[in-house]
C-alpha cells in the first residue's frame, strides 16, 4: 500500500520509498526519492496523516516524527507503508 492510498487519521510505519517515473511526473523519480528520504520517510519510521486539502484531497499533511510535511499525492505514491490500527 502507498501513502497516497490513505486518508486523514491513518497511521502506520514506512516500509520504503520506490522510484516510479510513470507516476511522479516531470521531476525524476530519483530526485523525489532522495528528497523523501532526506525528509525522514525512511523504513521503520512512524507516520500519521493529519490533514488533506479539500475538496481534492491533494496535498496531504503527514507527520513524521516531530515534523509535518505537505506531500502531493503523486509524491506520496512513492512511499510504501504498513498501516497500524
Amino acid at each position: 500500500m502507498t501513502l497516497s492510498d490513505l486518508h486523514v487519521g491513518a497511521r502506520g510505519v514506512i516500509e520504503g520509498v520506490v522510484e516510479d517515473d510513470s507516476t511522479l511526473g516531470e521531476e525524476t523519480g530519483a530526485t523525489i526519492v532522495m528528497r523523501l528520504i532526506e525528509l525522514g520517510f525512511v523504513q521503520g519510521e512512524g507516520f500519521e496523516i493529519i490533514a488533506e486539502a479539500r475538496p481534492s484531497g491533494d496535498p496531504l499533511a503527514v507527520r513524521i516524527g516531530g515534523s509535518c510535511f505537505a506531500l502531493r499525492r503523486r509524491e506520496a505514491s512513492a512511499v510504501l507503508v504498513r498501516v497500524t490500527p
